[in-house]
C-alpha cells in the first residue's frame, strides 16, 4: 500500500526498532510506496511512512530491494557530499563511504551480506541514517 511521507523532524529523529517478520508487511508498504514516487526518491526507511522498524528500500537499477536489521561491518573512502530527502526541504553537507559492506536480512529474513560501493553505497548510508534517527 502506498503510503503518506512523514515530514516530522522529532518523528524521523527516533531511534527505529528491530524489526520482525511480523513487519513484512512494513517491507510491501515501503517498496510500494519507494515506487510510487521513483521520479525523486531512490530508498526509503521505514520511519519515512512513520513505522519506527529497522526496514530500508533501496532501488538498485531496475530493482527495489529490502534490508531488514541491517548494519553496516565495514566501510571505507570517506568523501563529502550533500544530499536530499524526500521527508526534508533542501541539501545538507554529510560524509560518506565509497565502499561498505553490510550484514542484513532480505525480504525473506534471510541472512546477507554483501559489499557495495559508489551511489548504492550512498543511498544505503542515508536510509541506514534514517534508520539510526539522524536526520541529513
Amino acid at each position: 500500500m502506498i503510503k503518506a511521507i512523514v515530514r516530522d523532524v522529532f518523528f524521523l529523529s527516533q531511534k527505529s526498532e528491530p524489526a520482525t517478520k511480523e513487519d513484512a508487511f512494513v517491507i510491501q508498504d515501503l517498496l510500494d510506496t519507494l515506487e510510487a514516487n521513483r521520479d525523486r526518491c531512490v530508498g526509503m526507511a521505514a520511519n519515512m511512512i512513520g513505522v519506527k522498524k529497522n526496514i530500508i528500500v533501496i532501488n538498485i537499477g531496475m530493482i527495489n530491494m529490502a534490508m531488514v536489521n541491517a548494519r553496516i561491518i565495514k566501510k571505507s573512502q570517506p568523501y563529502e557530499t550533500e544530499e536530499g530527502c524526500l521527508s526534508l526541504d533542501g541539501v545538507r553537507k554529510t560524509t560518506r563511504y565509497r565502499n561498505i559492506e553490510v550484514e542484513y536480512l532480505d525480504r525473506n529474513f534471510k541472512k546477507q551480506k554483501q559489499m557495495y560501493s559508489g551511489w548504492i553505497a550512498q543511498i544505503i548510508q542515508h536510509e541506514l541514517d534514517h534508520v539510526a534517527g539522524v536526520i541529513i
